[in-house]
Formats: structure tokens, sequence, C-alpha cells
């Protein structure tokens, strides 16, 4: 049954998680584009917790980059600070990952 398995370092390579970082970066600035043109509109919004969550999945930069490009969120405190907060932790915890595991 485990014969067909795949080890994880062919999984975790530095190339797939550079496609997935930038794939989630992408994904959470759109979102933060989407959800702002829908609040111009007065309509169905992406809610706060799924953008939260696209942000501690990896899409931080793309997070922030889409609150301050599309001028989104930018009023909340929980945002203004989250997100940087998120993004430094995760480069932390990368960090010590690499260190710990890679290095």
């Amino acid at each position: 049954m485990l014969e067909n398995t795949v080890p994880l370092g062919q999984i975790f390579t530095w190339q797939n998680v550079i496609y997935y970082l930038l794939a989630i970066n992408v994904i959470t600035f759109l979102a933060m584009w989407i959800d702002k043109r829908k609040a111009k509109k007065g309509s169905w919004r992406i809610s706060e917790k799924a953008l939260f969550t696209l942000v501690l999945l990896g899409g931080g930069v793309g997070g922030i980059l889409g609150m301050y490009v599309f001028r989104h969120k930018t009023q909340k405190p929980r945002f203004v600070v989250g997100f940087p907060f998120i993004l430094l932790f995760e480069i932390a915890a990368g960090i010590f990952l690499y260190f710990q595991f890679w290095h």
C-alpha cells in the first residue's frame, strides 16, 4: 500500500515552494481586488476570515500589496497590523525551519 508514496523531499523542493508562494500571493492580491470592487458596488463580499486565511497560508506579501494598491482595509488596525505581523512571523518560522532541517 505504501509502495506508491512520494518522499516529502520530492514534494517540498525549493522550486515547488517558490511556485506555491507565488500562486498564493497572486490569489491573495486578487482576493483583495475582488473584495474592494464588491465593496464599491455594495454586493457580496469576501469574508475577513477568508482574507486572513489566505495570508496565513503564505499570502502575506500579496495581501499587504493588495491592501495598499487598492486602498482596501487600510483603516482597519486588524489588517494594518495583522497582515505584516503574520508575514514577519512566517518569515521567522521559515528561517527557523530552514536552519533546523535543511542547513
